[in-house]
């Protein structure tokens, strides 16, 4: 019989992958939590050894909520298959290097207003684990020294910081930190909007529950004409 103890009271055991990864990132003084990327942490075949770990203590939470998963036809497979939609899909954005993303020179010098979008992402609310469901918008000023970056690898960055548990809010300050550091802009801007699903299904269960969150940095903060240009393009995209 499995440790019927929360997860987060389980002894340090260094057959369990989770207390191997905790401890290198202890050491290493570096946090772990919900929208934390951990990749360079885990070592090879330790995924493998996560998931089943995981795929256990779902049997176990199962079993608190009385579903006898062994008679049950339709939850036979239940852990294995939320174990393995967590490490592999939804959350994949903790457990995964960042895609490579392919940059090339600014040869033509681009200096004008671009935008991309909108993109559909999926995240996670890192408060009851329910889904988020959203589009964004990216407007990119590019510096004519720096590099640029294909269309797709934008969808791909926003993919990566979104499958992880995560508040909204924090996700595209996450993605903005991204998309700087790889072409430095002169000027960035960054627009979700998202259904949030514990609105949905728990509390107040408003069916329309959608969330606007806005970041401007560079040239898109401080010219309010480059601003008011971006938001015109984006809302002209939805129309």
């Amino acid at each position: 019989m499995l440790n019927t103890q929360p997860a987060s009271n389980y002894p340090l055991n260094d057959a369990l992958a989770s207390n191997r990864i905790q401890e290198r990132l202890r050491k290493a003084r570096q946090t772990f939590r919900a929208n934390d990327n951990i990749a360079a942490f885990i070592e090879d075949g330790e995924l493998d050894e996560l998931r089943l770990e995981v795929e256990d203590r779902m049997r176990e939470v199962l079993e608190a909520l009385v579903i006898d998963s062994d008679n049950d036809h339709n939850t036979v497979g239940t852990a294995r298959r939320v174990a393995k939609m967590f490490i592999d899909e939804v959350f994949a954005g903790r457990y995964r290097a960042a895609p490579p993303v392919t940059s090339f020179p600014n040869v033509a010098r681009l200096d004008e207003l671009m935008i991309v979008g909108p993109i559909t992402v999926r995240s996670a609310c890192s408060h009851h684990l329910c889904p988020i469901m959203g589009r964004i918008w990216i407007g990119v000023l590019p510096n004519s020294d720096a590099e640029l970056i294909g269309l797709s690898k934008f969808a791909r960055l926003c993919d990566w910081i979104m499958s992880r548990p995560q508040i909204q809010e924090e996700a595209v300050i996450m993605l903005a930190d991204e998309l700087e550091r790889r072409i430095r802009p002169d000027g960035l801007a960054i627009v979700m909007e998202a259904d949030h699903f514990c609105m949905h299904w728990r509390g107040v269960k408003d069916e329309r529950p959608v969330m606007t969150s806005s970041i401007m940095r560079g040239a898109l903060l401080e010219n309010n004409d480059l601003r008011r240009e971006f938001l015109e393009l984006r809302h002209r995209g939805q129309q």
